[in-house]
């Protein structure tokens, strides 16, 4: 059975506060915040599996020191631009 899309929306909210390193929680925090009840499933599917990623890649993705593989590619642009998320 999937999960109901309230369930996952609070799930992943939580897990983008509970990283592993301050910045990324800052950072995942906020754009959970302002944009997850407006991705898609699809979308989703992508930023959950992000959540996976290593927090030290991931800020150096989100803050431009290194491309991120295509697949996170726009999903990290919505994350980086996000005011005062770098």
């Amino acid at each position: 059975m999937p999960e109901p899309r309230d369930i996952r929306l609070r799930r992943l909210t939580m897990r983008s506060m509970r990283r592993g390193i301050r910045e990324m929680d800052i950072i995942l925090s906020r754009f959970a915040h302002a944009r997850l009840d407006r991705l898609s499933a699809a979308e989703l599917d992508i930023y959950d599996a992000l959540l996976e990623e290593n927090d030290q890649d991931l800020y150096q993705w989100v803050s431009g020191q290194t491309a991120p593989p295509e697949r996170y590619q726009a999903m990290i642009h919505q994350i980086a631009k996000l005011p005062d998320t770098v």
